[in-house]
Formats: C-alpha cells, structure tokens, sequence
C-alpha cells in the first residue's frame, strides 16, 4: 500500500539517486547488439526523457493515494504538507483536499482552498462543487453559496443532479427554502430519490411540515418508492406540527415497506409518537427495539418531558445507564433541561449544566440555548445573559431566546435594544422574534415605536402570520390605538381563539365591557370554542366596566357549560367585581372559600376596594397577608400610608415609612408622557425643563379657572398642619398628568384625542380634573395609568369612577 511508505520517501523520490537504481531496475538486461536489431535508433536524450516521465506518473499516483490516506484518517496538517508537494494541476487532488476539510468541519479552509484553486487556474468539477456547497451550508455563508451557485451555471454544471441535490441541501441548511424549492422545480427531469428526500428534510429543518408533507405526498404520486430516509424525514415533519394521524398513516407504510426492524425507523417513530402526545405507544416502541441506540433513549426522555411526565423523564435517564449501560450524550441534556423547568427544579438544571460542563458538551450552540431559555424562565437573568455573551456561534433561536427571557422578566428595554442589534446582524427575524418583541412595544407603551415596529413587519411580508398578527392587535390595544387595533383584527384572514381573546381584552383595558361582550357573543357563532384566557378577558371587561351581573353569568357559565375550572386570574375579576358593590365582607368571605389558595393579586384586590370605600380595619388586613406573600410590594405600603395620611393617623403613617426604609424600598417618581412628532416629551410633578412650559402653566391656570376646581381644598386632612405649606407647592394643580394634558391641548389639532401615559395610578385630584377638561374643551383625553385606561369624554370616565 502507497500509505505504508514514509513520507521521506516521496520528498525524496526525485533526486537522481533514487531515479537511476529506479531505472536500473526497469531496464530489461538484453544484448546489446540484438537491441541494435529489432528496434529502431533512439537517442540516448529522448530514452531519458521518456523514463522520466514514467517516473512522474508513478510517483503522483502514489503521491494521491498517501494524500486520501491522510485525508481519510482526518490527517490534514500533514494532508496540507504533502499537499504542498505534489502538482496542482489534477483537479482530483483539489476535490480530495476540499472535502477532507469539509469532513473534518473546517468549512472556511474548504472555501478557502476553493478560492486557491481557481487562483491557480484549475477548473472544478461536478464533484468539487457539491463539497464547497456544503462548506457554504456549514458556514451559513449565503453571500458564498450563491457566487459558488453561479460558477456552477456559468460552468454549465447546473444540469447535474448531484449539484442540484447539493444545492437544495445548502439553502436549506442556511433557511433559504424558497430558493431551494425553486432549484428543485428548476431540476431536469433526472430528479432522484434524494432531491425529493432533500426537499423534505429541508422544509422540516426550516419549520414547514405542513409543505414536508405535501412534498412527500406528491413524490409518492410521482410514483417514487420512499426509503429510510424518506420516512425518517416525513415523521420529522409529523413530529413537528403534531401530526399524530399523519404520523400513523407513515407507520403503516413503513410496515408494508418492511422497514420497521430498520433501528432509525423505529427510533424516528418512538420520537413522533413522543412528540405528538401518545407517550404510551412510544413506549411500546422502545420496548420492541432490540438494540437500543442513545439516540432511541433520546427519544424517550424527550418525549417524557414534552408530555410534563417530568419524574419519568428523570428516571429514564438513570435506566438509561443501569439497564443500557450507556452514558448521556449532548442530546440527553438538552431534553433533559425542559423537565428542570416544569419542575421548577434550579438545582436539577444547574446540575445538568455542570454535568455538560464537566464532560465536554459545551461550547455548543443548541445546548446553551436551551440553557439561556431555562435560566431566563427561572429568572436567573444574569446567568441566561452571561451565557448568551459567551456563546461563540448564535442562530436565531438563541436571539430569540434572550429576548424571550428578557421579556419573561420585564426587562421590556433590553429587550427591545437586543433586538435593534439582531437587526443589524446579518441574521433576519422571523415570525417568532417579531411575535415576542412586539409584547415589549406594548409594555412600553409608545404609539410612535408601535407604529415603526409595524412598519418594519410589514416590510417583512410578516404580518399574514396570525401570530404575528395577534401580537400588533395587542400591541396597538396597550399603546391606545383601539381603532388601528380593531382594524387590523378585522382584516386578519385567519384568526384562531387567540385572535379574539386579544380582541376582548383590548376592549377590556380600555372601559369598553359592551363591546367586549359583543365580540364574545360573535366569536361563539363563529364556532371558537373559548378557553380559560377568554374568559380571563371577558371577566376583565366586565371587571372594568363595572358590569356586576353579566361578571356573576360568565363566571358560573365557566364550570356549568365549558367545563373550565376558574383559576387565580378568574377569582380576581370577579373580587373587582365584588368590590364594586362595597361590600367588603362578602369579598372577604370569598377569599377564604376560594379552592385555589390566595394569592398577592387577590389580597390587593380587596385592599383596593378598602380604598375606594375608606376602610381602613380591611386595609390592614389585606395589606397583612400582602406582606407576607410580598414583603417588597412597594404600591402596598404607600396606599395604606395615605389612608393612614388621610384618616390622621401620623404615628402609623410613620410606622409604614420606617419599614419602607428598612425595605430599601422608595415611592416611585410620577411621570406622564405624551408622543408628538416622532418624539416623546415626558413630566415630572412641577416640571420646569420643556421648553414650552410657561405656556403649559397658562394653558393649566385657565383651565383651572374654568374648571372652578380649588386645589387646595381637597383632602388637606392628609397633611400635618406643620407640612401642609410644603404640600401646596406639590399639589395636584402641578401633577405631571395635567402638565402632559395641557402641553397635548396645545400640541395636537382641534378635535383629535390627547393621548397620555402615565407610569403610575392616576389620584383622585387630577382624574376629576381630566374629567371636567374633556367637557370643557369636547376633546377626548385618554390617560393610561399603571392598570387602565381612562377615556375621558363629556365629563365622563370609562371606567365608571372606579379604578
């Protein structure tokens, strides 16, 4: 064998030395003058010319075994060195080269190498375009895949189906499907069975088993006979959508193929029956499976966790190693980390994080995702952002990853700035990063980055997607566009029960209970079958508007004709509801029946109506058990600082300060903002800074005047006598609310709406005011607090003076 020799021997094979014993060695020993005879005169120049030639052609043919020797054991540094010294000429050596760097992941050197070769003037082939296709693939390169792409063309290679298979397989791997589709239906008629199983497996690869399916389908009408690979494709896309009648039709062609002994289809058939739910026939699967790989224990852990079967999944993996005698791999991790976070078990995930650390899996790109995802769910912030920093390659799930987690723990801004920078990589967002990132526009709550977010995703031909499009209708709901958000709920061509459950509650924040009753009674003759969140929404809008009986029918329709049981969110709407009547021992008494146990939210609910009735002995005992389930909820502690203020009880008033301090818990700073011409101007209480702001103080002591308020009047029993002088000069006459509404006054056209948003409850003082200057000015002002929106309109509220 040529690979025995050392590598000496092929640097030195064309010294003299060596070609002279190598030529003494061929020479046939014949007589001389017999020679002379039978063959004609040949110089002695010409003999020497020829057997050096020989030489050559000998030498290179064992140069290019010892070259595919080394390639083959993943050799290349001395693969590059022999390499070095052979003739560059042969286009075979180049394609050896190519391909032993793609085989061993060095991609950038394979299109490096690429790159020489044409250099050097040596013409590729149908076999060396496919192997620097794949090394573009591997980079994610589409700048090169698509120059590598017209070479092929301009060469006139197009026509070959290993190019063209090669080529789907790159676009794919980038998640460019359409313009593997369009090589695909651009093929000759030669397509084989491998263009049809690329296609297939590139529309899984990208997300599309709807399109994998229909692939599939109309190969078999082709009258193409599906192989394993076929099959192992088309359960993928099952898997995916959860197509679980799909996935059963599949398994009987497989056992008409006579391919269910076939371990990769047995083991893709255990992970579609996984995945789509039947986690008890998976099993039986598993159990027929004779030679148990890793990956089919994979499959089952994963399957196990999906279907929150979060013990099993555990105990699978220690059967794993008792009974299979195998160790976990990179996988087992990855489809362990969901089952940490059902369980809520940090110390578990941390653990598997070490384990991952410990054995080598990491860097890599889908585990720290996971692990940035898991971590963001638990809260552990810092962690997920340390791991994201960190990652050396990111794809767009990790991008969407930190965003999600940022989302999860409402860093609304971060969020937002991670996804300005995603837009300046060269990765796009697809439907799911628009879909988390437009919730932190809505938190924000600014209409003008609302409106070029929108802008932005219509651009991407995003906004068909439902999700996508269920996402603006909330966003421009929370932002206080309910026109813009009921027209583009109207123009939606497929809305699911997320559709209308957004819907009703952007009528539900906004006042508007009528409405969202409406839309109720219309998504039922539609055929939408409402779920719990429907109800959370429609209960919201009955909550806001004040609609006490219509709140009690929903919530007993709950159980009675949907079978949904009410949950926390539920018991909240109705203790609003409750709360509205002021009957605050009734409310009372429903805490203490509830079957879910009490939570902060429902405590507040009933410390909120102790407010609005002035009830102090209930205050306390909600704010009671408040504290001890949230023993920083700063809004707790500064509305029963103000009852106390309120009721003259300074001592008490005192008390709640002293454990604020020892909290290290401060009152958050009041400010309003108002979006005007591609900016937004904000407010502070007795705002000096705008540059408009001794008109705004005119505007404000007209209205006053006009609205015949004395602002010195209202609850002066909330003040020491010692502090009330202090107090004039913070009073609600400079409230940021009213610096915000008037600078909208005279910043907007007559007859538009004011539009302001404001970071905490509004008081009392400033919601009558806006009340009465909606009257005086017949302008609508909308005010959106910490928890509603008021509309203002005729010397009216939305939200029926109760809020």
């Amino acid at each position: 064998m040529a690979s025995a020799f050392p590598h000496s021997y092929f640097y030195n094979s064309k010294q003299p030395g060596n070609a002279s014993r190598e030529k003494r060695a061929q020479t046939p020993q014949t007589d001389p003058d017999t020679d002379q005879i039978l063959k004609p005169q040949i110089n002695k120049t010409a003999r020497r010319k020829k057997n050096q030639s020989f030489l050559v052609e000998r030498n290179s043919v064992l140069l290019t075994r010892a070259l595919s020797s080394h390639v083959e054991r993943g050799s290349m540094k001395d693969a590059l060195q022999l390499f070095e010294n052979m003739r560059h000429c042969d286009t075979f050596i180049w394609n050896v080269m190519i391909r032993g760097f793609v085989d061993n992941g060095l991609f950038w050197h394979a299109v490096n190498f690429y790159h020489r070769m044409e250099f050097e003037g040596v013409r590729g082939d149908n076999f060396t375009y496919p192997f620097v296709m794949k090394a573009c693939g591997g980079l994610c390169d589409m700048v090169e895949g698509e120059r590598v792409h017209g070479k092929v063309i301009k060469s006139g290679l197009d026509s070959d189906v290993y190019i063209g298979n090669s080529l789907i397989i790159m676009y794919a791997k980038m998640g460019c499907i359409e313009s593997a589709e369009k090589v695909f239906r651009e093929m000759p008629p030669v397509r084989d069975l491998v263009s049809w199983n690329s296609m297939i497996s590139g529309y899984v690869s990208v997300g599309d088993g709807w399109r994998s399916l229909s692939c599939f389908h109309e190969m078999q009408a082709c009258d193409i006979k599906p192989d394993r690979f076929s099959v192992i494709g088309i359960l993928g896309a099952c898997s995916l959508e959860g197509f679980l009648q799909n996935g059963k039709v599949i398994h009987c062609q497989v056992i008409r193929s006579r391919l269910e002994l076939d371990i990769m289809v047995q083991t893709s058939l255990v992970d579609m029956y996984g995945k789509c739910g039947n986690i008890d026939y998976a099993e039986r699967l598993f159990d027929q499976i004779t030679d148990k790989s890793i990956v089919a224990w994979n499959a089952m852990v994963g399957g196990y966790a999906l279907n929150a079967q979060s013990f099993e999944s555990f105990a699978f993996v220690r059967k794993l190693q008792e009974v299979g005698k195998l160790r976990p791999d990179l996988i087992t991790m990855i489809n362990l980390l969901p089952s940490c976070a059902q369980l809520e078990a940090i110390l578990l995930g941390k653990s598997v994080h070490g384990f991952a650390i410990r054995h080598g899996f990491l860097p890599h790109m889908v585990l720290e995702t996971a692990l940035v995802d898991i971590y963001g769910q638990w809260g552990k912030l810092k962690a997920a952002e340390c791991l994201f920093g960190q990652m050396n390659e990111r794809n767009l799930i990790s991008w969407n990853a930190m965003i999600a987690s940022y989302m999860q723990n409402g860093e609304n801004r971060k969020a937002v700035a991670l996804f300005q920078d995603l837009c300046d990589k060269a990765l796009k967002p697809d439907a799911t990063t628009i879909a988390s990132i437009l919730p932190a526009f809505a938190e924000l709550a600014s209409l003008r980055e609302a409106e070029q977010i929108h802008s932005y995703v219509t651009k991407s031909r995003l906004d068909s997607n439902t999700f996508v499009s269920n996402s603006i209708v909330y966003m421009y709901g929370k932002c206080g566009n309910l026109l813009r958000s009921r027209e583009i709920f109207d123009r939606m061509n497929f809305k699911d029960v997320i559709s209308w459950n957004t819907i009703i509650m952007a009528y539900a924040i906004h006042g508007f209970g009528r409405v969202s009753i409406e839309l109720f009674s219309e998504m039922r003759e539609k055929g939408f079958e409402p779920n719990g969140s429907t109800f959370v929404s429609l209960l919201s809008s009955c909550s806001v508007a004040g609609l006490v009986k219509e709140g009690w029918e929903y919530f007993n329709s709950m159980k009675r004709d949907y079978d949904i049981t009410p949950g926390i969110e539920h018991y909240g709407c109705i203790l609003d509801l409750i709360g509205r009547t002021k009957n605050l021992d009734h409310a009372k008494n429903f805490i203490l029946e509830m079957s879910p146990a009490p939570t902060a939210r429902i405590w507040g609910s009933l410390l909120t109506s102790s407010r609005n009735k002035g009830d102090i002995e209930f205050a306390e005992i909600a704010a009671e058990h408040i504290f001890s389930l949230e023993h920083d909820n700063t809004g707790c502690y500064v509305l029963l600082s103000n009852m106390y203020a309120e009721a003259g009880r300074w001592e008490d008033v005192g008390r709640i300060r002293s454990l604020m301090k020892k909290e290290g818990l401060e009152k958050s700073v009041g400010c309003s903002e108002v979006d005007l011409s591609s900016k937004t101007f904000r407010f502070v209480n007795q705002d000096r800074s705008h540059i408009e702001i001794n008109m705004i103080y005119d505007v404000l002591d007209i209205v006053s005047k006009k609205t015949g308020e004395d602002i010195y009047v209202h609850s002066l029993t909330k003040f020491r006598p010692s502090d009330l002088e202090k107090k004039r000069t913070s009073s609600p006459k400079s409230h940021s609310v009213r610096l915000a509404v008037c600078f909208g006054l005279i910043s907007t056209a007559i007859g538009n709406p004011v539009l302001v948003r404001k970071n905490i409850r509004i008081c009392e003082a400033c919601h009558r005011f806006a009340k009465r200057i909606s009257e005086i000015t017949k302008r609508e002002i909308i005010v959106r607090d910490s928890k509603i929106f008021h509309h203002f309109n005729g010397g009216h509220c939305s939200c029926g003076d109760y809020w």
